[in-house]
């Protein structure tokens, strides 16, 4: 009895400790979501689990090599040979019982607070395609590569992909959700911002080669910062064909791929490309007109130009763009000489 009371204290004191490292390290980052919060109090049971069965564990170990190890007070013959014991089994069968019943009941409670519907939520579409997000706000006809929102107010995004699997997640926000292509899968996702600040939208879906760099930015801002910028967006923006392309092309990724500077991406550089004479995989020498370029858009993998891999881009453009979106498209590519 005296060594199991020595145990028992030493397990306390060091689940204590471990808890309060774990706790002090910065394992999460700060809640910005009103979902953080019954989200993080789940971690915080976990993390106190973990350090409690570390602490069982190591203080067992440790304490049987030390006051337990063979020497002279402790003859060189077997131990006491046990069986087994009823009590001990029924003990570590309902006690994890009970755990996981208790952290399951918690769980129910935080999916059902991510799930609460508020009837003023903000609607976002959102796109996640190779390599990029685009945020599309119904209500106000705006598409972006930025997520705006208001603070203490609801969002309601709906999520689908134009190619692979992908997943939305803000780590700041705690909730994720897999985006999966097609129009009969878009997926819901609900969650309350209430520190303001600048996080980033990160794919926690490996999709491809360049999945480390799907990021794009989230901006929570004063329900009156929100109305700004949305009255900005309505208001301010040129509407001539090049700017429009050029908003076009920003919010819907294309940038990720083909860079505006002349430097190397995933696909050839925009940069005096139109004019320009490329070598295609097939041999063929082609010269890149509005006909090429349109082709390229609505169907990718027609005319591939050499030393850029195929299936990179999304085939169903045709579908997401209108003509005159995709001509916008074709000018803006065209000014950059």
């Amino acid at each position: 009895m005296k060594h199991f009371t020595i145990v028992s204290v030493l397990i306390i004191l060091l689940t204590i400790i471990v808890y309060i490292f774990l706790q002090s390290v910065g394992l999460l980052p700060i809640q910005a979501s009103s979902q953080a919060i019954i989200i993080d109090q789940l971690f915080d049971i976990h993390i106190g689990i973990i350090a409690f069965l570390f602490s069982l564990i190591s203080v067992f170990i440790g304490y049987s090599l030390i006051v337990f190890r063979r020497n002279k007070q402790f003859p060189d013959e077997d131990g006491k040979h046990v069986t087994g014991s009823s009590k001990l089994e029924i003990v570590w069968t309902l006690v994890p019982l009970g755990v996981v019943i208790f952290i399951s009941y918690l769980g129910a409670l935080s999916l059902a607070e991510t799930r609460k519907v508020e009837p003023q939520a903000l609607a976002v579409n959102v796109t996640g395609g190779q390599w990029y997000w685009s945020f599309t706000y119904p209500d106000y006809g705006i598409t972006s590569d930025v997520l705006y929102l208001p603070v203490d107010r609801q969002v309601k995004l709906s999520l689908t992909s134009v190619d692979v699997i992908h997943s939305f997640w803000v780590p700041e926000f705690r909730v994720k959700q897999d985006v999966l292509p097609g129009e009969n899968f878009v997926k819901e996702l609900r969650f309350t911002p209430i520190e303001k600040g600048d996080y980033m939208v990160l794919c926690a879906e490996l999709c491809g080669g360049a999945h480390a760099y799907m990021n794009s930015p989230v901006k929570v801002v004063t329900e009156v910062n929100f109305q700004d910028w949305v009255d900005e967006e309505l208001g301010n923006f040129p509407q001539d064909p090049v700017s429009l392309g050029e908003r076009l092309s920003k919010n819907n990724g294309c940038f990720g791929c083909h860079s505006i500077d002349g430097s190397d991406g995933v696909g050839p550089t925009w940069k005096s490309v139109f004019g320009s004479e490329k070598s295609l995989v097939s041999g063929e020498k082609i010269i890149v007109d509005e006909e090429y370029l349109y082709d390229s858009i609505i169907n990718p993998n027609s005319q591939i130009v050499l030393g850029y891999p195929a299936n990179v881009m999304a085939q169903n453009y045709v579908d997401l763009f209108t003509e005159e979106e995709i001509n916008n498209m074709i000018e803006f590519i065209k000014s950059l000489e």
